[in-house]
């Protein structure tokens, strides 16, 4: 038995009012919007159920974005769940690392939600590829 591919998306955000509004775009994109607004809530949603894809902040209270993404890619649960950065972060090392860690997406804030929505799309295909 084929089991159906995900479609909710984990914002992880800890600012309440921008995860609320990056939510909205989750949903406008088609997907069900689930929120987290620090590194270790990231991580206590992850291990209840991988998500279709992750929009992560580098800077969160507790453990960083780079933490979260470190811990899902040594999970086999969440090891090939797309990861989106979606961070006011804007330098090289950020990225490298980020790339270092499979991140398929690397937005800075303030975005584009054109770019968020057609992020989403591309790696995180609504009914699966």
């Amino acid at each position: 038995m084929h089991a159906v591919a995900p479609t909710d998306v984990l914002v992880v955000e800890d600012d309440p009012d921008l995860n609320e509004m990056i939510g909205a775009y989750v949903r406008l994109a088609g997907y069900t919007y689930r929120p987290a607004l620090d590194g270790d809530a990231a991580v206590r949603a992850l291990r209840e159920k991988a998500p279709a894809l992750v929009l992560l902040d580098l800077m969160l209270p507790g453990i960083d974005g780079f933490e979260v993404c470190r811990q899902m890619r040594a999970d086999e649960a969440t090891r090939d769940v797309p990861v989106v950065i979606l961070s006011a972060v804007n330098e090289p090392d950020a990225r490298r690392r980020a790339q270092e860690l499979d991140v398929r997406a690397y937005i800075t804030k303030p975005f584009d939600p054109d770019a968020l929505i057609d992020a989403l799309r591309r790696y995180a295909p609504v009914g699966g590829v």
